[in-house]
């Protein structure tokens, strides 16, 4: 694995270690007291440092192997999404072997819980995690870069300056994929750089080609290379996104001045955000393994965007959003017409589109007028792309 050392994930012997230098970093001390205590992290910092570093190496100064930390901290995980959610639910798993790894292919709406209710769902229901693909960006805070690297996070380069610097990276990429699919480790990596904040899940081709980079001296086929992998299209559908209002405000700078800087520590907050914002219904499909792969990376991203859009699970709030989106688009009766395509829609009940348009109002309310299309957008769409992919095509 030397030749992936810039880019892998920590390993066991590297475990203990890592955890040791955690447990005696400030910042780290600091970033875990304030979640934990917050009055006391204001008043007290260094009185609360002490019993936080007691309290870490306590109980995980003992782990000296990956599985067993993530094993270790799975309760918290699952507080966490406990807390956060008023239930996370799940489909398709019955279509995965436990004994063979997986590439999860998903689309992609929040930064870290993305990966985590997948690996979440995995380790209940009795598979092994994944390791997560990240973008180099989050890891621009050393104390998260440990975190993550611990816990089966390998780095995406991003913001490459030459095409020769782009072609290394993503064969390097290539390679640590292939290689972790053939040790039977599973792999969980979005369908796109950065998340799609306007509620349109498209998996980029780009992505699709990187997988088939390092096979090409092989000699295999790409639609051979393409199934060795057991690609799995992942749905995962909030059904309220914490980070909604910041997402409408990006997209309306972008959309009027052309661009978007993000301010110092943007991402981080945002992590925060989604980590321990309200969720409500979280539903997450898992594909069947796709094992009869086009022979190109264009039609497999659509063969993937199909799977996402036709198992995507549609919310109240999905389909408030779409009834509520501007004069061209409203229907009173959205909820009745998509039940006749989308299975998946049957379920909301006349009470509880009420309410969720209530919700959808009382957000509208918190942004400036302009934001606010936005907002609606983020919902809606996933209603247009749902219903695209469960329309049979016109004779």
């Amino acid at each position: 694995m030397q030749e992936f050392d810039a880019i892998r994930p920590y390993s066991d012997e590297e475990t203990a270690p890592t955890i040791r230098r955690l447990v005696n970093d400030q910042e780290f001390l600091d970033m875990i007291g304030r979640f934990k205590a917050p009055r006391l992290a204001h008043w007290a910092p260094a009185i609360l440092r002490i019993f936080t570093r007691r309290w870490l190496s306590g109980n995980f100064g003992h782990y000296s192997k990956v599985d067993d930390l993530q094993a270790g901290v799975s309760h918290y995980v699952g507080d966490l999404v406990g807390n956060t959610t008023s239930r996370v639910t799940h489909s398709g798993l019955e279509s995965l072997r436990k004994d063979q790894a997986h590439l999860f292919i998903s689309n992609h709406r929040d930064i870290v819980f993305d990966p985590m209710v997948v690996n979440y769902l995995l380790f209940e229901n009795g598979f092994s995690t994944t390791r997560i693909a990240i973008g180099d960006n989050l890891l621009e805070n050393r104390v998260f870069a440990e975190m993550m690297r611990l816990n089966k996070s390998f780095v995406v380069r991003r913001n490459m300056t030459s095409p020769r610097e782009m072609r290394d990276a993503y064969l390097t990429l290539s390679g640590f994929i292939n290689h972790s699919i053939q040790t039977n480790h599973s792999i969980w990596i979005a369908q796109r750089e950065g998340r799609a904040k306007d509620g349109i899940d498209a998996t980029d081709p780009a992505i699709v080609k990187m997988f088939y980079m390092s096979c090409k001296k092989s000699g295999l086929g790409f639609d051979e290379a393409m199934n060795r992998l057991n690609i799995v299209p992942v749905s995962i559908a909030y059904e309220y996104d914490p980070c909604d209002g910041d997402k409408a405000r990006e997209l309306e700078v972008r959309e009027r001045t052309g661009t978007y800087q993000k301010s110092e520590g943007e991402d981080t907050s945002q992590i925060v955000k989604g980590l321990t914002g309200y969720k409500g219904h979280v539903h997450v499909h898992f594909g069947a393994p796709i094992q009869d792969s086009p022979d190109n990376p264009k039609a497999l991203a659509a063969r993937i965007d199909h799977e996402m859009h036709a198992n995507y699970h549609l919310h109240p709030s999905n389909i408030a959003a779409y009834q509520l989106r501007g004069p061209g688009e409203q229907n009173p009766g959205a909820a009745e017409e998509l039940a006749k395509t989308v299975a998946m829609a049957k379920t909301c009940t006349p009470e509880a589109l009420t309410a969720a348009i209530a919700e959808m109002e009382k957000r509208l309310a918190g942004c400036e007028s302009a934001e606010r299309p936005y907002l609606l957008d983020m919902y809606a769409n996933p209603v247009v792309t749902s219903l695209a992919a469960n329309t049979p095509p016109a004779d």
